[in-house]
């Protein structure tokens, strides 16, 4: 389960430090009970849409609780995260 205040709280430090594959990493160690995946937006498929949008970035909730990892727009459901860094060119 992932909740708004567990979102707030990750926003605010990839907003702070950057979203790179250091800070994701940062993350995972932070909390290793957690799926965190770094990926560029552009990667996402059409018509998924993010749980949050930052400066920058777009945060998306994955479930991996059956074998395959799959977007959600559950957080009860959710096992983690996908911090997908946006692109200013276009």
């Amino acid at each position: 389960m992932i909740t708004e205040a567990f979102l707030d709280q990750i926003s605010a430090i990839v907003a702070r430090a950057g979203l790179s594959t250091e800070s994701v990493a940062a993350l995972r160690d932070a909390f290793p009970e957690l799926h965190f995946t770094y990926c560029l937006d552009d990667d996402i498929g059409a018509g998924i849409e993010p749980q949050r949008e930052g400066e920058g970035f777009n945060v998306y909730l994955i479930n991996g609780s059956e074998h395959c990892i799959r977007f959600t727009r559950d957080p009860d459901s959710a096992t983690g995260l996908v911090l997908a860094e946006v692109s200013d060119e276009g």
